[in-house]
């Protein structure tokens, strides 16, 4: 539900599919499809190179949260921090734009 709401606030030119890990996450992918109109693909176990942006962001958030840690005392509060510090932090594959500056040079080119 969380997902389905925040995919709706994008605009369609960047809702075209969603490539998901084998998790149980999606389990209710079908409905969320007909929710959003999204496709859904299934990356194959073991191919971390079929989902390479997800991987690279796994890295990032080790940084802050290495492998062994424990997330059980995580507040809303740090995690939106990490996400500001990782979203406003320049990328080689982005051209050195942010994520933020790159979202948003995506949405003007979609409203022009």
């Amino acid at each position: 539900e969380l997902l389905t709401s925040m995919i709706a606030t994008l605009p369609a030119a960047l809702k075209r599919s969603l490539t998901w890990d084998q998790g149980n996450e999606m389990a209710q992918h079908a409905q969320f499809t007909l929710d959003t109109g999204l496709q859904v693909y299934f990356c194959n176990p073991h191919s971390p190179w079929e989902r390479g942006s997800n991987e690279n962001t796994n890295g990032l958030l080790r940084q802050y949260w290495p492998k062994s840690s424990d997330l059980r005392h995580l507040t809303q509060t740090h995690c939106d921090t990490v996400a500001l510090r990782l979203n406003t932090r320049p990328r080689p594959t982005l051209g050195l734009l942010t994520p933020a500056q790159a979202l948003d040079k995506a949405l003007l080119a979609t409203t022009s």
